[in-house]
């Protein structure tokens, strides 16, 4: 079947992160009067709320999506600090926009995505995140990525992770194209390969900015700009 569509991995797959340190300190710092008279200093809040969160996060491993709100309430409650939903969701909004300017296009991207457009193919982000979906509708945006995809669908929308078959799904609806004719380009092996294959696509990982690489046995291109030699 000819490829129609292209799904891309958004994370080490269409950008990079560097951690906003200083951002982040400026937004706790701005959040303290909001916390009460006691409130601590922004780098406790900082070492003992955001960075063990992160680290949650990091050892998540269930396909089903957190839900991110509570997650970051609870993270704040064990900290001892108990602020209201509405402040949370207001400091939350605020660090996001810290995350939103961190966020680096990889080099090349935005090209390539036009010149897949221009061949008629249709493009979409189906990817892991568990912030909420209108933080991460706005950080595609801002960086150029989302005028340039027919499909936006992050986990956090869904309620499911890759590899689970829903979030896949999902975004192929939202494109409405069968798998059969989709190309899914990822940098982890089981979410962006194995998960793609068995929901009936094609896969190749990307491995320019991979955390791990992957196994020889799998097909792989070391940057975007490959893989248009892929489509002709």
């Amino acid at each position: 079947m000819r490829t129609e569509a292209v799904l891309f991995d958004y994370g080490l797959t269409l950008v990079t992160f560097r951690y906003p340190t200083t951002c982040l300190l400026e937004v706790l710092e701005k959040a303290r009067p909001w916390l009460g008279p006691d409130a601590p200093t922004a780098d406790w809040l900082l070492f003992h709320v955001l960075h063990p969160l992160e680290q949650d996060l990091d050892r998540f491993g269930s396909e089903d999506e957190v839900d991110y709100l509570d997650f970051y309430r609870r993270a704040w409650n064990r900290a001892g600090l108990e602020p209201p939903a509405e402040t949370l969701y207001r400091i939350l909004d605020l660090e996001q926009r810290c995350w939103d300017s961190a966020v680096q296009v990889v080099p090349g991207a935005l090209e390539v995505l036009d010149r897949l457009r221009a061949r008629r193919l249709l493009t979409g982000i189906c990817s892991n995140a568990p912030f909420p979906p209108e933080m991460m509708r706005r950080q595609v945006d801002a960086n150029g990525i989302g005028q340039r995809m027919d499909a936006v669908v992050f986990s956090s929308a869904i309620g499911k992770r890759k590899p689970a078959p829903e979030l896949y799904q999902a975004a192929l609806s939202e494109l409405g194209v069968e798998p059969g004719a989709t190309l899914f380009v990822g940098d982890r092996s089981e979410e962006d390969y194995e998960g793609p294959r068995r929901a009936g696509m094609s896969a190749i990982l990307c491995t320019r900015f991979a955390r791990e690489a992957p196994p020889p046995d799998l097909p792989s291109i070391p940057g975007l700009e490959k893989l248009e030699d892929l489509l002709l």
